[in-house]
Parts: C-alpha cells; sequence; structure tokens
C-alpha cells in the first residue's frame, strides 16, 4: 500500500478528487445556510453545524476502522494529546473560520480566499522540510496565486474589498490549515491516515458541539429534507477527503502535494456558478482563476521538465 500511495498517477488522481470534493462544499454550505434558515450573524449556529457536521464525518471513518481494523483506533497518551491539539486547530479553528468567513462572502470569493492556505502551506515546508525548499518556479506560482486572491476581491467599481470576518476570517481559515497539514507530516507519527482522520474529527467537533450548543438559540436552524441531505453529502465529502488526503500526504512531499489545492478554488468557483443562482463568473472571478491556473502550472514546471530525473521521480 505504502507504494500505491506513493505512485505518480495515484497521488494525482486522489489530490484532484480531494480537491473537487472540498470544492463542492462551497455551495453546499452557502445552499445549506439559506434551506437551513440561518442568519449571516449567528456564529453559535455555524459552530454547531459545524460540530454536527464533522462529529458525523469522524464517527463514520472510526466505525469503518473498527469493522475492518481495530487495531489501527488504538494511540498512546502522546498520540491522545497530540489529536487534541491537532482536533482543535485542523478542524475547531479552521472551521470556526471557514463557516463564518463563508457568510460574508460570495462561494466564489470563499473558493478562491481559501486557497491562501496551499501557499502557507508551500512556505511553511520551506522552514520545515530540507527537501521541500521554495524554488524559482514555486516563488513565480505563490505571486500568482497571490495575486489571484486580490483580483477575486476586486469589486464593480474597481476598489478592493476586505472584512475581518468576511475575507480575513476565510484567509485565517487557510492558514490554520496549513498549520494543520504541517502538524500531519509531522507529529502524526505511528497513526494510522484515517485514525489520525477520524480522532481529529471527532474530538474537534466534539468541542465545537460543548462550547456551541448551550449557547445555541430556539429555531437557529430548521432542517428540511433538502438540508438534511446536504448535511449529510458534507459528512460524507469531508470524511472521504480528509482520509484520502491525509493517506497521500504520510508518503509525500508536503509542500508538492498541498499544490494541488489550487483546484479547490476552481471547482469550488465554478460549482457556485452552477449552483447558486445569485452567482456569476465575473471577469476578476476568472481572471483570478487564470492566476490560480498559473500558479499549479509554474510551481509543478520542474517535474514536468525533469520527469525522468531519478530524484525527481522519488518524490511520489
Amino acid at each position: 500500500m505504502n507504494q500505491v500511495l506513493k505512485n505518480k498517477w495515484v497521488v494525482v488522481s486522489i489530490a484532484v478528487f480531494c480537491s473537487i470534493l472540498w470544492g463542492s462544499a462551497f455551495p453546499v454550505l452557502k445552499v445549506s445556510y439559506e434551506e437551513l434558515q440561518m442568519a449571516a450573524d449567528d456564529t453559535i449556529a455555524k459552530i454547531v453545524l459545524a460540530g454536527m457536521r464533522f462529529l458525523l464525518a469522524g464517527i463514520m471513518i472510526l466505525v469503518g476502522l473498527l469493522i475492518v481494523n481495530r487495531k489501527y483506533l488504538i494511540v498512546t497518551k502522546r498520540q491522545l494529546f497530540f489529536l487534541t491539539i491537532f482536533g482543535i486547530i485542523q478542524t475547531g479553528l479552521q472551521y470556526f473560520f471557514f463557516y463564518n468567513g463563508l457568510a460574508n462572502v460570495s462561494g466564489m470569493q470563499g473558493a478562491i480566499l481559501i486557497s491562501s492556505g496551499t501557499f502557507f502551506t508551500v512556505v511553511l515546508a520551506h522552514f520545515f522540510y530540507t527537501n521541500d525548499r521554495l524554488n524559482w518556479n514555486k516563488a513565480i506560482g505563490l505571486v500568482a496565486g497571490f495575486t489571484g486572491i486580490m483580483v477575486a476581491n476586486w469589486g464593480q467599481e474597481l476598489q478592493l474589498s476586505f472584512q475581518l470576518t468576511g475575507e480575513g476570517y476565510m484567509i485565517l481559515a487557510g492558514l490554520t490549515g496549513a498549520i494543520g497539514t504541517i502538524m500531519a507530516k509531522e507529529l502524526a507519527v505511528g497513526i494510522h491516515p484515517f485514525a489520525l482522520t477520524g480522532w481529529q474529527l471527532t474530538i474537534g467537533s466534539g468541542l465545537m458541539l460543548i462550547v456551541g450548543v448551550p449557547q445555541l438559540s430556539d429555531h437557529a436552524m430548521t432542517f428540511t429534507p433538502l438540508g438534511w441531505w446536504l448535511f449529510i453529502y458534507s459528512a460524507v465529502l469531508s470524511a472521504a477527503a480528509f482520509a484520502l488526503w491525509y493517506s497521500i500526504l504520510k508518503y509525500n512531499k508536503a509542500g508538492e502535494i498541498s499544490m494541488y489545492k489550487f483546484l479547490t478554488p476552481v471547482s469550488g468557483a465554478l460549482l457556485s456558478a452552477v449552483f447558486i443562482s445569485e452567482e456569476k463568473l465575473t471577469i476578476f472571478i476568472i481572471g483570478a482563476l487564470v492566476l490560480v491556473a498559473i500558479g499549479i502550472i509554474s510551481v509543478n514546471y520542474k517535474k514536468k521538465e525533469k520527469g525522468a530525473n531519478k530524484k525527481q521521480m522519488q518524490t511520489y
């Protein structure tokens, strides 16, 4: 299995699949907010909704492991401490910022802004790993990507818009996600990727529910049949995407694997345009997506250029 998860095409296929799943979360959550009749400024309701989603996702993975091989569920005290911190950062903090930030930006903007996490991961990997350093290709990719984030927030009056609880929260979600990626790569020694996903989702979501449920106001969320289907889908996509992502992350370079997350804003923006009637692809969104695409090509160009080089092939 280890060799399979190092195979170039397996890694690329899983990374692209995960990125598309994460991209679909943007229109799903935007539609969910409307379907569940949640107020845009109801922070507690969003904490509870996120907690419910990730608790279900975590339990699904843990039950699956219990059936397939329960020995993977067993963790040491040290690992449990790490999983608790990891759950707070990767699930609790990241999705507090994500859920509340997305309520104050469009689905397309949110999809592009969250890609900042990819840039943060590449930069952090430079300082943590000697074999995952920044180079000119990555630098050009980072500049193109950050420029894309800025372009995505230009309004029709050619003024750059920014609010802490909107764009700011989405960028903070990207930063906490990047920190979580490095933590998973660096500290999750001896933990099966599926166990890592299941425990961190369960622990992080449990803390969110402990904080949120006592403060939840009456009728903050009204579940409809469609609302339930959207909720279940969001939990399933989280379980699948995180479990698969940590599986390939365990055996590949964090900086290079994370570059495929640039596909998340592309799929998120396109799916938002398709499923959210109020959102249309503007020249700014299209320009931002083009810059993000340039970022992907730039960062990965060296692999194509030296694809026959044995050292480069060992990246996978």
